[in-house]
């Protein structure tokens, strides 16, 4: 793989980002390719655990050679949220409630960037945990057409007092005729976390749109720190 940065207007800072290629892919190939996306996608973070599940899938054919694609992060709680209204939060986490301008760096500068360097296709693929799978599902709902496949762990639907959850059944109508797959997943993880996962699955599946398919995965063996491996597996 490599890396490369984005001077980014959004943002207004330069980003990292990471790039794994499956084996035997070369720009000269006429062969296209899956991107999937990972937010937290820095070298020490998520980046290589999950480049080394898709190496591990491609091996054995259980999945199309894909490329993935590594956000580093800066911040990310300013990225990964979206203003709050609970004081406390906003004094807790003073950096919050940017992920508007990081939405529009993942659709104006980063998804080009790649479109340009790289052999690929339209199947985009997000994966976010945590503040990340708050990121994912916001993104689901607000800008759907972003991506096809959303991989969705242990969501921090908690913020703001689960206001995107409140919003979701009349923001759900953003969601067009594209068919869009979205998978979630929760382990043992308190009841708020487990009750929030739950009701946006309810919501998403009670949305009555056939072109949204809907997969839902409770591990109640795993918890927030041990969930992360075999969910995107």
């Amino acid at each position: 793989g490599e890396y490369f940065y984005i001077d980014s207007k959004e943002l207004n800072e330069k980003r990292t980002i990471n790039v794994y290629f499956p084996q035997g892919y070369s720009k000269d190939s006429a062969n296209t390719y899956p991107v999937v996306y990972v937010l937290d996608g820095s070298a020490h973070e998520d980046f290589i655990h999950i480049a080394g599940l898709a190496q591990f899938l491609n091996m054995y054919q259980l999945m199309p050679n894909s490329i993935v694609v590594g956000i580093s992060n800066i911040d990310r709680k300013r990225d990964y949220t979206f203003p709050t209204t609970i004081e406390q939060d906003k004094k807790d986490f003073p950096t919050t409630g940017g992920s508007a301008k990081f939405i529009a760096f993942l659709e104006t500068e980063l998804q080009p960037a790649i479109q340009n360097s790289y052999k690929i296709n339209e199947s985009k693929t997000i994966i976010g945990q945590s503040l990340g799978g708050l990121l994912a599902t916001e993104i689901l709902l607000k800008k759907p057409n972003l991506f096809n496949n959303y991989i969705i762990i242990s969501p921090s639907l908690w913020w703001d007092n689960e206001s995107l959850l409140s919003q979701a059944p009349s923001l759900i109508k953003n969601l067009g005729k594209d068919n869009i797959e979205v998978f979630v997943s929760v382990g043992s993880e308190g009841k708020i976390m487990e009750g929030d996962a739950s009701k946006l699955v309810k919501t998403l599946r009670q949305s009555g749109i056939r072109s949204l398919g809907v997969h839902f995965l409770p591990l109640p063996k795993e918890n927030h720190a041990t969930i992360l491996h075999k969910s995107i597996y």
